[in-house]
């Protein structure tokens, strides 16, 4: 496809930002906005291992504890997430629990699937952590230890959720990933040390991440790529 028409129909607003950052070549900023297109869906497919991940260990963890429907119970009238500071993860959930006790497809796993990261990662923030129980640490039994200066506590493992829920939904939004912030210059280094975040919160959970994301993960060869135009 010729750049007019490729601009036509990405719109020249959007792909000037590509243009700008090759120095005005329009091949190189076609390629460089496919070579974002990649990188996109490379990051979309590391944080959605990484989220099954963690919405299953969430789950292992407080199944024994509140039982097998714990998701569906938190949200029902008395449940623990019944009450005013935890309403937004209420709210969500309850959505999800209904529509499909509509359709007739209930199940704890088809509700669990239902949720979005950040429901996920509000199980991290303070009245959603303690409503269920303090235990949410204990997925991650290779994190370090506190220090005086840092705290690897459930306030930490929520910040580091946010970062990569941020990602998530710039990816999802359609937003690029391959520039300095607010500049039409190329650079990795917000997908990098994302993706850094991911592999380093795996560890903590004491998963694998290679064998985990082998023949998934080609993060480190399209950023190679975008930086060698």
């Amino acid at each position: 496809m010729d750049f007019n028409t490729f601009q036509n129909v990405i719109s020249k607003e959007r792909l000037k930002r590509y243009v700008d950052a090759c120095d005005g070549n329009k091949r190189k900023g076609i390629t460089l906005y496919r070579y974002n297109l990649s990188l996109s869906s490379e990051m979309l497919k590391i944080i959605s291992c990484f989220e099954v991940a963690l919405r299953n260990r969430i789950d292992k963890t407080l199944v024994p504890i509140l039982g097998r429907d714990w998701l569906r119970d938190s949200c029902l009238a008395g449940g623990i997430f019944d009450n005013p500071k935890t309403n937004g993860t209420k709210t969500i959930i309850c959505k999800a629990y209904n529509g499909l006790l509509k359709e007739g497809l209930y199940t704890p796993t088809k509700l669990m699937a239902e949720m979005e990261f950040g429901v996920w990662k509000y199980m991290f923030s303070g009245p959603q952590y303690y409503a269920t129980g303090q235990n949410l640490l204990t997925i991650f039994p290779k994190k370090p230890k506190s220090t005086p200066f840092l705290s690897i506590d459930n306030k930490h493992i929520f910040n580091e959720l946010d970062r990569i829920n941020q990602i998530r939904n710039r990816i999802a939004h359609h937003e690029p990933i391959c520039f300095m912030t607010h500049l039409p210059k190329k650079s990795v280094t917000y997908a990098q040390n994302e993706y850094s975040r991911i592999l380093k919160l795996l560890s903590w959970m004491n998963i694998d991440s290679r064998g985990l994301l082998f023949g998934l993960d080609h993060v480190r060869p399209i950023c190679n790529k975008i930086m060698s135009i």
